[in-house]
C-alpha cells in the first residue's frame, strides 16, 4: 500500500472454517427469508451455496429440500431428502418431505413407506397421518 491510499480497515482473523461457518448461516438465513416471502426457487440457488460451504449440515439440507419441494423440483427434493436421511436417519421430516415427494414424482410406494416412517418416528403427528390417509391404501400387489 502505497502512502496516498486509504487505509483498508482490518479484517478479523477467523480460522476458515469459522469464516465458512458464518457466511453458511447468514446464506442460511438468507434462504429462509426468502421461502418466507414464497420465493422458493431463488431461496434455493442461496441454499445451494450454504450447502456447498456446509456438506452434510442437516439444517441446511432440510430448508434446501423444502424451497426445492416448494419450487416443483421434486426430484431434486427428494434427492436432498435422502442427503438429510444418511445424515440424520431418524428425521421424522426429512421422511415426511421424501414421502411428499415421491408422492409428487408419481413414485407412491415408496411414499407410503417413508410416510409411514415418519409417523412411526411421530405418532401424534396429524400432518404426518393426514399425508398418508390422502395417499389411500396400497394396492393389493403392495
Amino acid at each position: 500500500m502505497s502512502a496516498g491510499e486509504p487505509k483498508q480497515p482490518e479484517q478479523p482473523h477467523l480460522p476458515a472454517s469459522r469464516a465458512d461457518h458464518e457466511s453458511a448461516y447468514a446464506l442460511l438465513q438468507r434462504g429462509h427469508e426468502l421461502m418466507r416471502m414464497r420465493h422458493h426457487a431463488q431461496a434455493a440457488i442461496v441454499l445451494e451455496r450454504a450447502a456447498r460451504l456446509e456438506p452434510g449440515k442437516g439444517s441446511i439440507l432440510e430448508a434446501l429440500g423444502r424451497a426445492f419441494y416448494n419450487s416443483g423440483q421434486h426430484d431434486r427434493s427428494r434427492a436432498t431428502f435422502e442427503m438429510l436421511l444418511e445424515v440424520d436417519p431418524s428425521a421424522h421430516y426429512a421422511h415426511y418431505a421424501l414421502g411428499q415427494s415421491f408422492k409428487q414424482l408419481g413414485r407412491p410406494t415408496e411414499a407410503r413407506t417413508h410416510l409411514k416412517l415418519a409417523l412411526a418416528l411421530a405418532p401424534g403427528s396429524p400432518l404426518y397421518r393426514g399425508a398418508l390417509d390422502r395417499l389411500g391404501p396400497p394396492p393389493a400387489a403392495e
